[in-house]
């Protein structure tokens, strides 16, 4: 694997993929345990499938912004290390899958060199930073939100503070109220604002969540100035380290630590905070682009169309944007899958006929096309109907979100991709007119964990499954009543009632032939839904999930031909909780080394970070060779003081818990960063001393 190091330019991109290819060698050699490699490997971006002995590569898109060179380099290496697809996620990444473990440096190595990264695309990190796509070009926004968030991804790649968190951190920038990006299910969240003086800022939103439980997101400002953003998620980021959760993952995110304890409160531990960040302010400067030209010159004879066709892709597949004379354009892709053959055909389309070569990934799983002359949407139209993505209906009904499921995914229960498919079939023949409504989304996770967003939608579902006597059946659960309200406001959809996944299409035909028959013109189908309540609702559908009915095609989930059975693995989306002795000196001595490397590079706030992780894994190390058992570094914090505070092992003077927490207290300053790296050195070389000590003894 020597090849790749001379081509990438940057040094820590070169010193990530070096140390990737060393864990994976020392893992297959014995000298790493697999609960740690696990953690090493995810936050590169490689994840495990549910096919043994091949991995899942998330590629991490800043908020979906690709260009066609990237879309290319990616299609390349689906080809050469994949099976040719490529998923779309609904956080703007992009997936592919039947990778071999030990082609993932040189795969990573040369994905770099079009500026794409792995890092931090999973485990216990700042994910993917997510963000309206339409940012930049809607006439609806009060300002771009784009710049902001790019500056937040490029900011928090690397820090210290966000590499072994309790569990994730997902960050979304909504462009206007409609909050296109669903800022209230996320940790934090954005929308942009402007005061009565002019000056730009944000509505902050925190502690939001799906998952098994949902969380609505609360509200932490009216108002943050615009320069205010990063120092905020540092601090937030910082705060979530030390006081969230570790032992028990379903526990770990954000949103059960300010249940917990409060917003109030968890935003007075933000503020405790300010005086160590790396920035107490941070500006971010707005890219300007002045010199839009048309770069074609369109053939004389336009094409000829199918109008009807034409027209109804006009209505729902493209917009006027903000620059007059230009429009965007939506690319529909079923289910985020496309093939590495159709996206070059893709990227040449656009090459020829966007202005701008950039474009995005959409939120659900689509493209979104910019700077499209109106001349233009025609030739542009032919060459996407060419290659079967000029489908009508992006964003309606018919455009349902689906993750991966049990084509993939470890923890999947039954189908949500095949069975997406179908239920696009139905709406397309049975209901065509819904590719006009943008009121009702469906959307279908392969499990409760909802990657593919179930609860938020108006019409949900997740994989599930039942025991009818010894057979176990592939099931949907029916959630209704999710959706969007606006501003940073949303609903959780309500668990209505389980069907075996073979009569989804039936339950969705059901809906349908309801609402038509009983809604007043114009009634959305929130508004009818809160009408006739949940009760209503599940007597509508309990005809469905009468099981003395069930057929032996109910026991074959959708794209299967043998009889259904469970098969769920141990997940992956939040990484492990590690709580090893010796991987815990290990990470001490590690993370020591780092904090004097950083200090030699003048980094002294990342410096400062990696010695306050050396005293927490030292200290933590401790305690559990006693049996300790610590769940938040809060907790290690005070635990130590408790348990060794009549011990004569360790030289400070003060408490263990006084030195450690210096952290939020002092400036950084290189002074700071070499007396805290001293200190915390010295902490290490005495508590293996000690432990070393205490085994001879007993």
């Amino acid at each position: 694997m020597q090849s790749f190091r001379t081509e990438i330019e940057n040094p820590l991109v070169e010193r990530d993929i070096i140390d990737l290819e060393k864990k994976i060698r020392a893992f297959k050699e014995g000298k790493i345990h697999e609960e740690k490699f696990r953690s090493l490997r995810l936050a590169r971006g490689v994840y495990g499938q549910r096919q043994q002995g091949v991995q899942m590569i998330r590629i991490k898109i800043p908020f979906g912004k690709l260009n066609v060179k990237q879309l290319l380099r990616i299609a390349d290496i689906s080809d050469e290390y994949s099976n040719g697809n490529l998923h779309l996620t609904t956080r703007q990444d992009i997936q592919i899958h039947h990778v071999s473990l030990e082609r993932t440096p040189e795969l990573w190595a040369k994905l770099e060199q079009d500026d794409i990264t792995l890092r931090e695309a999973c485990g216990n990190t700042v994910r993917n930073v997510t963000a309206s796509a339409e940012a930049g070009i809607d006439s609806n926004e009060l300002f771009d939100i784009s710049p902001y968030a790019h500056a937040v991804f490029k900011y928090f790649l690397r820090k210290p503070f966000g590499q072994e968190l309790g569990r994730k951190i997902k960050i979304a920038f909504s462009n206007n109220e409609k909050d296109t990006s669903f800022t209230y299910i996320h940790d934090i969240g954005f929308i942009p604002k402007v005061n009565t003086r002019k000056n730009k800022g944000f509505k902050v939103l925190i502690g939001g969540g799906l998952g098994a439980q949902p969380f609505l997101a609360q509200t932490a400002f009216e108002f943050l100035p615009e320069n205010k953003l990063i120092p905020f998620i540092e601090a937030t980021i910082r705060v979530f380290d030390r006081y969230g959760e570790r032992a028990s993952r379903h526990k770990a995110r954000i949103k059960y630590l300010i249940n917990k304890i409060g917003v109030e409160e968890f935003l007075k531990l933000v503020k405790q905070e300010e005086k160590a960040l790396l920035n107490k302010t941070f500006e971010i400067v707005p890219e300007i682009n002045d010199t839009l030209q048309l770069k074609n010159k369109l053939p004389e004879v336009a094409p000829v169309l199918d109008k009807v066709k034409y027209k109804r892709w006009l209505d729902t597949n493209t917009f006027e944007q903000r620059q007059k004379g230009y429009f965007g354009v939506y690319i529909k892709v079923q289910i985020g899958n496309i093939s590495s053959k159709k996206a070059r055909e893709l990227a040449s389309v656009i090459k020829k006929y966007a202005l701008i070569e950039d474009f995005r990934i959409t939120i659900n799983q689509g493209f979104l096309l910019k700077f499209v002359g109106a001349d233009e949407l025609p030739f542009l139209y032919n060459e996407l109907d060419k290659i079967q993505l000029a489908v009508p209906g992006f964003g309606s009904v018919g455009d349902i979100t689906a993750c991966p499921g049990t084509d993939t995914c470890n923890l999947a229960i039954s189908d949500s991709t095949h069975i997406s498919v179908a239920l696009e079939k139905v709406i397309s023949e049975e209901f065509p007119d819904l590719i006009y409504n943008h009121d009702i989304k469906i959307k279908i996770s392969g499990c409760m964990n909802a990657c593919g967003q179930h609860a938020l939608a108006q019409i949900g579902f997740h994989g599930s499954s039942f025991k009818v006597g010894t057979n176990v059946v592939p099931a949907l659960q029916v959630l209704l009543g999710g959706g969007t309200i606006g501003n940073g406001d949303g609903r959780i959809s309500d668990k209505v009632i389980k069907v075996a996944s073979k009569r989804g299409p039936d339950v969705l035909r059901t809906l349908f032939n309801d609402f038509e028959k009983n809604a007043v013109e114009g009634e959305y189908f929130n508004s009818y839904y809160d009408k006739q309540g949940k009760d209503y609702f599940y007597q509508l559908l309990k005809p469905l999930a009468d099981n003395s009915t069930l057929t032996n095609e109910d026991l074959v989930d959708w794209g299967q031909s043998e009889k259904f059975a469970t098969a769920i693995g141990v997940g992956e989306c939040a990484g492990v909780v590690i709580d090893l002795v010796q991987t815990l000196f290990f990470e001490a001595e590690e993370k020591i080394a780092l904090a004097a490397e950083t200090f030699d590079n003048k980094s002294y706030g990342d410096s400062i970070y990696y010695s306050y992780a050396a005293f927490i894994n030292a200290a933590k190390a401790l305690l559990l060779d006693k049996q300790i058992h610590v769940n938040t570094q809060h907790g290690v914090i005070t635990d130590f003081d408790k348990q060794f505070e009549n011990e004569n092992a360790f030289s400070y003077e003060t408490t263990f818990k006084d030195l450690i927490l210096q952290i939020n207290e002092k400036e950084i300053s290189k002074e700071f960063a070499e007396a805290y790296f001293s200190q915390a050195n010295q902490f290490v070389t005495e508590v293996k001393s000690f432990r070393t000590a205490n085994v001879v003894i007993q």
